[in-house]
């Protein structure tokens, strides 16, 4: 796919709070700061949620749809005050939507990014309901850094795709190993079936037609995903934490994207009960695990 995705892997550790940015909207991305900028006190941290999203809407549109039954099924298979383990978090995307809809929630986010977690922290400082923390998914002891033993659900979204398919594995066990009796792993990402070679191409054509068109339009002055990491890394307060990410991931990612069915089984085999697709898209999908 082409990388307009999230990071993988941990998050910043601390309570945050939260103007909890929802779908994004608006004209041309911009992002400015007041007289304090070049400190953290002088970012708006609100702008730069929605400059991501953007971003990100403009790769998938259908983006919040996946959001939406996510939250659903939370709600319907755990309550509606879960505790919540985000991973993967990047700025804290599936956290916003979690505490707009489930306000009883709590979640803790994991990440390794130090921009998007930057973003993340910034937007949610204050809120005792959220509490980050930094660590490498591919460690084999990351959990050991998590507030909690056990979580109703884990979530995550475009992120494990940076992973291939050994460390995915792997990690779908760590995750069986902190997912509740009766709790819920969800994972939404690009999951290509390798059998329908024809069926993917012209699903990739149209993608890129829609991405042409969209950008010819203005779309709103979107920014694509080298633009806003320009973006980023020209800004006082995260072009230090912007560099650091790209010592850790490089460029683009460098991991797989196996089918939905792939993901079901292996969740299986890993240690949940059930597992299978809750959404998809021509070209995404929402897998489901039941622990």
């Amino acid at each position: 796919m082409t990388d307009a995705r999230t990071s993988t892997s941990g998050a910043t550790t601390g309570t945050r709070t939260s103007t909890t940015p929802g779908a994004t909207t608006g004209a041309a991305d911009s992002v400015t700061t007041d007289a304090t900028a070049g400190t953290a006190a002088g970012v708006d941290w609100a702008a730069w949620q929605r400059s991501w999203d953007r971003q990100q809407e403009w790769y998938m549109p259908d983006r919040e749809d996946r959001f939406r039954v996510m939250i659903d099924m939370v709600e319907a298979l755990v309550g509606p005050a879960p505790r919540v383990l985000d991973l993967a978090c990047g700025t804290g995307t599936i956290t916003a939507r979690l505490l707009a809809r489930l306000p009883g929630a709590t979640s803790t986010g994991v990440d390794l990014d130090p921009a998007l977690l930057a973003i993340a922290e910034g937007t949610f400082e204050g809120d005792d309901r959220v509490t980050f923390v930094t660590a490498d998914l591919k460690d084999p002891q990351w959990p050991a850094r998590l507030p909690y033993d056990t979580y109703d659900a884990v979530l995550t979204a475009t992120a494990l795709h940076w992973l291939h398919s050994e460390p995915l594995a792997a990690l779908y066990g760590r995750v069986a190993d902190l997912v509740r009796d009766g709790g819920v792993f969800m994972n939404a990402d690009h999951m290509i079936d390798e059998t329908t070679p024809r069926i993917n191409a012209a699903e990739r054509a149209q993608r890129h037609t829609r991405m042409d068109q969209g950008r010819a339009e203005g779309a709103g002055g979107v920014l694509d995903w080298a633009q806003w990491w320009q973006l980023a890394a020209a800004d006082p307060v995260l072009a230090g934490p912007t560099a650091r990410r790209f010592e850790i991931y490089g460029e683009h990612a460098e991991g797989d994207t196996p089918s939905a069915a792939w993901h079901a089984r292996v969740l299986r085999e890993r240690g949940f009960g059930e597992a299978r697709t809750v959404w998809c898209s021509p070209s995404d999908a929402l897998v489901l695990a039941l622990k």
